[in-house]
């Protein structure tokens, strides 16, 4: 049995691979991790890590406990307040730190 099967425009074909290779998450990645970093500032930055965002629960990775409990207790609603006025787009409402050793001291 044969079947007509219509060409398939080249821009969905692209979006197709783009999403079976990856390459999307990982300029998403690296898109999201440039929004922290240049909220969070350089120094905070470079102790920390975003993970990922989970309904609209960013996850940020924090290398030393002093840090994860300033940034709990002193900057979190300003950070969220900052992102959402930056990125928008990015629809975070929170931010949930976590000690993470693997981040740079």
């Amino acid at each position: 049995m044969k079947r007509d099967v219509d060409p398939q425009p080249l821009s969905r074909a692209i979006s197709e691979l783009v999403a079976l290779r990856g390459w999307a998450r990982v300029r998403g990645d690296s898109q999201l991790q440039e929004a922290w970093n240049e909220v969070a500032g350089p120094a905070v930055a470079s102790h920390t890590r975003v993970r990922v965002i989970k309904r609209g629960v960013l996850q940020v990775g924090v290398g030393n406990a002093p840090l994860l409990s300033e940034l709990v207790s002193f900057h979190r609603g300003q950070l969220v307040e900052r992102l959402a006025e930056r990125n928008p787009e990015l629809r975070i409402k929170d931010i949930k730190f976590q000690l993470d050793s693997d981040v740079g001291t």
